[in-house]
Order: structure tokens, then sequence, then C-alpha cells
């Protein structure tokens, strides 16, 4: 599965910004906020940024 912390640095977040970046998906989501999140997953995992 992928979220918005996955796709916005990953390892390099701190526990706090995780936190806040699941709450805000949560309470602003959108549809297509979900598809840009699966089509940035996809430049993530090929690239492995933020993957240690």
């Amino acid at each position: 599965m992928t979220g918005l912390w996955q796709v916005s640095g990953r390892s390099d977040l701190d526990w706090d910004e995780t936190i806040r970046l699941d709450l805000y998906y949560v309470d602003n989501w959108s549809m297509l906020r979900d598809l840009m999140i699966c089509l940035r997953t996809i430049g993530i995992v090929i690239g492995g940024k933020g993957a240690y």
C-alpha cells in the first residue's frame, strides 16, 4: 500500500511529520489525490528515494 507520507519523504521524515501527513490525507481525501499518490508511488519505487 501507499500513502501521502510514503511519497513525501518516507524514511527522511520524522515521526511527527508522518502523522501530520496522515491526518492531512484523512481530512482532505479525494479520488484525484489518491490517483496522484499512486502515480507518484511509481516514480518513488523506481528511484528508491527515501528508502534505507
